[in-house]
């Protein structure tokens, strides 16, 4: 499952950034592990699934309430994905802004009582924004400092993309 972050303090190099990064995660993924599905989503201040071609060229903008993302996630997990059934990854891309503490503290409430006991592996990439700053991933390093299943990885610039799947993909079960 790919998440993505559309919101608009996410400028078209951060999310060419994600887009790029997902892209080989996903095709990597793909040839290692036979019978693979993707889904996609992304938000802003709402979650919504999308396909594969829409997240390449999808422009949105607006604000960001993380938490509404891990609510779509764990919905998709439950109806679609038995855990006896997949080897489920999450992968979510965005430049760490949120909407409040608040926001922030359901998002680890979902992640810890949702989706990481449902998860191989949570994988989280924030890139670099311009005249923001945003410390969510402080915040999962904080929650989640020793969990083998939370990767968490800064993607500053394009060269910093090859060391962030390193990163990603190298934890997990």
């Amino acid at each position: 499952i790919y998440i993505m972050d559309v919101s608009g303090s996410m400028g078209a190099d951060q999310k060419e950034l994600v887009r790029t990064e997902s892209f080989w995660i996903d095709a990597w993924i793909s040839k290692h592990d036979e019978g693979t599905r993707s889904e996609d989503s992304v938000h802003d201040a709402a979650a919504k699934e999308v396909d594969r071609e829409t997240v390449f060229r999808l422009r949105e903008s607006g604000g960001t309430v993380i938490s509404s993302a891990y609510e779509l996630a764990a919905r998709v997990i439950k109806e679609r994905f038995p855990v006896t059934d997949w080897n489920l990854y999450l992968f979510h891309f965005t430049d760490g802004e949120n909407y409040s503490r608040q926001d922030n503290e359901k998002c680890l409430d979902l992640l810890e009582q949702e989706l990481l006991p449902s998860l191989n592996l949570f994988g989280y990439g924030q890139v670099e924004s311009y005249g923001t700053t945003g410390d969510f991933h402080d915040v999962l390093k904080q929650r989640f400092p020793t969990e083998e299943r939370v990767a968490l990885s800064h993607i500053p610039d394009r060269d910093s993309i090859v060391d962030s799947i390193k990163i990603l993909l190298g934890r997990g079960k």
